[in-house]
């Protein structure tokens, strides 16, 4: 269980961070990028829930705002053992095959795709596809840190899934709204 008493401990102040095994990196280091952009993605998911208001969705994406905090954990437990345990925590495939059901039920409905469409709609639409385009630079970020020191598969599943959800979800909630704004090759030429 996380306690905080003090917010500020000023050990930062040098320009590095701890990570969960006491290590400590520079802020600027690869995986604290990838740390910072979940942590983004996360709270741009917060904007989109409170556009949601009761929505039903608002409840699935909560959900999603507490993995992106496992998410988040995993990223700051370096190492090449990706078990789970009481002490540490590690995105699972159970979470990734969540993620791929909630997609399947948002898309069920969906006519399919015929244009590509633009990041709108309407403002609760809008704002997940600002939280699917953060996700997809927390994937790239992922996937630049994976390249250099080894991050959990599940993990990178999981926030590969995330886009895709927010993706499908924005033209669910559009569909039941203004319908997708979709994108006219050439349009203004």
């Amino acid at each position: 269980m996380v306690k905080l008493n003090k917010i500020y401990t000023r050990t930062g102040d040098a320009g590095t961070t701890g990570l969960v095994d006491g290590s400590r990196v520079a802020k600027h280091a690869a995986r604290m990028e990838a740390i910072g952009t979940v942590d983004e993605a996360n709270s741009a998911i917060g904007l989109a829930v409170c556009a949601l208001g009761a929505d039903g969705h608002a409840a699935t994406l909560t959900r999603i705002q507490n993995d992106l905090f496992d998410l988040g954990a995993d990223i700051a437990t370096p190492g090449e053992d990706f078990t789970p345990s009481e002490m540490v925590l590690r995105i699972v495939p159970g979470q990734v095959a969540w993620l791929e059901q909630a997609i399947d039920a948002a898309n069920a409905d969906l006519e399919p795709l015929r244009s590509f469409i633009l990041p709108g709609g309407s403002e609760a639409a809008a704002r997940i596809h600002l939280a699917r385009a953060v996700a997809r630079r927390a994937e790239r970020c992922m996937t630049a840190l994976a390249a250099q020191e080894p991050v959990n598969p599940a993990a990178l599943a999981y926030v590969n899934r995330l886009s895709d959800y927010l993706f499908v979800l924005s033209r669910a909630i559009n569909a039941a709204a203004t319908g997708d704004v979709l994108w006219v090759p050439g349009a203004n030429r």
